[in-house]
C-alpha cells in the first residue's frame, strides 16, 4: 500500500499529522527545484506555520527538467513523511504543505501561470548553484547553451530567468503585485545575487519589466541549513517499515534546522518566525559562517574523503588523517575571516558541526557533496583564502583540500559530475600537473576573480599534485 489521501486510514498511529485541513488551502507560493533539501526544510517550516494557523500557503513545486519529484508525489496527492533522526531514536510527520508538482519541460505554460497566479506571492528557489548559470566572475553566463538558446526566441523558456521575466510580465499586465524572490540555495549574499542577476536578464530582454522589478519585487537574503542525504531503496524500505506502507516521496533528516531570513518582502509571508525561522536586519555573518565552516568542510570531507576511500561523511570525519585537517579549516582558516562584531561563536559552532558530521544514523554520501564543485569552491574556499591572503595569512588545510578537488576532477579516479567538467579535463590534459594550478588560480586563471593564488600558494598546489 502507497502514502496517499486514500490510504491515510493505514499509516502509522505514531506518524504526526497536520493540525489543518490541506486540502482546503490555496498556494501560495511557487517553488523552482522542489527536490528532498526544501520537503526536509522551507515545506516543513511551512507546514508547521499552517499548523500554527496560517492560511493559504501550500507550495507549488517545478521541477525544471526531471520528472522524477512528480512521479513520487503526484499519485500521493503531494504527502509525504519527513523523518528526523539521531542516532537511535526517530521521529516521523506527514506533510500536507505540497500543492502540486510541475514539470517545467512537460507543461512550461502551467510553470508560467503558476508564477502569475494572483494567490502567488512569494516565488522560492533550490535549484543548486549551477541552476543560476553565472559565469566564474559571478555575472550571468551569456553563453551558455540554454541561456542563449532562450534569449533567441521561438520557444518555451529554459531557465528561471525565463520563466520568471514571463510570468512576471502577466502579473505586471494583470495589474498584480510584485513578488518576493526567496533564494534558499548556497550562494554568498543570495539574496542580491539573485536580484543582479534577474536585473541584467531583464534589462537585455524587457527593459520596461526590469523598471517594473526594481519597484514591485523584493529579493531576501537567506541562510538555510539542515543535512539532506539522498533518499536510496535502503532508505525507503526503512521508512516503509516504521509508517506501514510505501512512500517514495519520504524524507529522512537530521533533527537540526536553521532558516535565517532578512526581512524585506514585497507582500504577505509565512510566520515561519512562529515555528523557529530568524529573520533579521542583515543575513551575511550567518550566511558567511555557514558557507565557510559547514558547506566548506563538507566539501574538504567529500574530496579528501573520497581519495582515503570513504562513501560516507561520518566516515570521512572519524579519518584521523582528515579530522585535524577539517577542523582547522572550520576552527582557524575558515574562523579568522568571519566578522567579530557578528557575535557568532565559532569555535561552539565548529564543536557543533563536528557532532553532526559523526552522525551515523545518517548516511550523507560524499559523492552527494562532491558534485558541482566548480560552482561551490569560489564561496566555499576561494573567498575565505582572498581574505586571509589580504591579511598576510597562509591556509594551508584548505590548500590540501583544494588539492584534493583539483585531483578529483581530473577524473582519472571516479568520474565528474560538474558542469564544466571537459573544460577542467581539457586544463588538465593541456597543462598537465605542472601547470594546472596556476591554470586554475594563476593570474588569469579560471577562477582569478575571486582567488589568485601567491607563488606560495601556488607551490604548495604544485607539490601536492605533482
Amino acid at each position: 500500500m502507497r502514502l496517499s489521501q486514500a490510504t491515510l486510514g493505514g499509516l502509522a498511529a505514531h506518524v504526526a499529522r497536520p493540525d489543518y485541513d490541506w486540502q482546503a488551502q490555496r498556494a501560495g507560493i511557487f517553488h523552482f527545484g522542489i527536490g528532498a533539501f526544501t520537503r526536509a526544510h522551507q515545506a516543513a517550516f511551512t507546514d508547521a506555520a499552517m499548523a500554527a494557523g496560517d492560511r493559504d500557503w501550500r507550495i507549488t513545486g517545478v521541477s525544471l527538467r526531471s520528472g522524477d519529484v512528480a512521479a513520487q508525489l503526484g499519485p500521493q496527492d503531494g504527502l509525504y513523511t519527513l523523518t528526523e533522526r539521531a542516532g537511535d531514536t526517530a521521529r516521523t510527520r506527514l506533510i500536507g504543505a505540497i500543492d502540486r508538482v510541475i514539470v517545467a519541460q512537460q507543461d512550461p505554460q502551467a510553470v508560467i501561470a503558476a508564477i502569475a497566479h494572483a494567490d502567488t506571492r512569494i516565488a522560492s528557489f533550490t535549484v543548486t548553484e549551477k541552476g543560476y548559470v553565472r559565469a566564474a566572475d559571478g555575472s550571468l553566463d551569456w553563453s551558455d547553451p540554454a541561456l542563449a538558446a532562450e534569449l533567441a526566441g521561438g520557444g518555451a523558456p529554459r531557465t528561471i530567468y525565463g520563466y520568471l521575466a514571463a510570468g512576471l510580465a502577466r502579473r505586471r499586465d494583470a495589474g498584480l503585485p510584485g513578488l518576493t524572490l526567496l533564494c534558499c540555495d548556497n550562494l554568498a549574499d543570495n539574496g542580491r545575487q539573485l536580484s543582479a542577476l534577474m536585473t541584467a536578464y531583464l534589462e537585455r530582454t524587457d527593459p520596461a519589466l526590469a523598471d517594473w522589478f526594481a519597484r514591485e519585487c523584493r529579493c531576501p537574503s537567506t541562510m538555510v541549513d539542515r543535512i539532506v542525504p539522498a533518499m536510496t531503496d535502503a532508505t525507503r524500505a526503512w521508512v516503509a517499515g516504521q509508517i506501514g506502507m510505501a512512500d517514495e516521496g519520504a524524507i529522512l533528516t537530521e533533527t537540526f534546522t536553521q532558516w535565517v531570513i532578512e526581512d524585506d518582502f514585497a507582500g504577505p509571508r509565512p510566520r515561519w518566525e512562529a515555528v523557529g525561522a530568524q529573520f533579521v536586519g542583515d543575513v551575511r555573518a550567518f550566511e558567511a559562517a555557514k558557507l565557510r565552516m559547514l558547506n566548506g568542510a563538507h566539501s574538504a570531507l567529500a574530496y579528501l574523503g573520497l581519495e582515503r576511500g570513504h562513501d560516507f561523511v561520518h566516515q570521512a570525519v572519524a579519518d584521523p588523517v582528515i579530522r585535524p585537517l577539517v577542523e582547522t579549516i572550520m576552527r582557524e582558516e575558515a574562523a579568522a575571516t568571519l566578522d567579530p562584531a557578528s557575535g557568532i561563536d565559532a569555535a561552539a559552532y565548529a564543536g557543533q558541526l563536528l557532532t553532526r558530521f559523526a552522525d551515523s544514523a545518517l548516511d550523507h554520501r560524499l559523492m552527494q557533496i562532491a558534485m558541482d564543485g566548480s560552482q561551490k569552491i569560489p564561496q566555499r574556499w576561494l573567498e575565505p583564502l582572498a581574505i586571509n591572503q589580504q591579511a598576510g595569512r597562509m591556509c594551508p588545510a584548505t590548500l590540501e583540500a583544494l588539492a584534493a578537488w583539483c585531483r578529483h576532477v581530473r577524473g582519472a579516479a571516479r568520474p565528474v559530475d560538474d558542469p564544466r567538467a571537459e573544460q577542467l579535463a581539457a586544463l588538465w590534459q593541456a597543462q598537465g600537473a605542472a601547470g594546472i594550478g596556476a591554470a586554475l588560480f594563476g593570474q588569469g586563471g579560471l577562477f582569478a576573480a575571486t582567488w589568485v593564488a601567491s607563488p606560495a600558494d601556488l607551490a604548495f598546489l604544485d607539490r601536492r599534485l605533482a
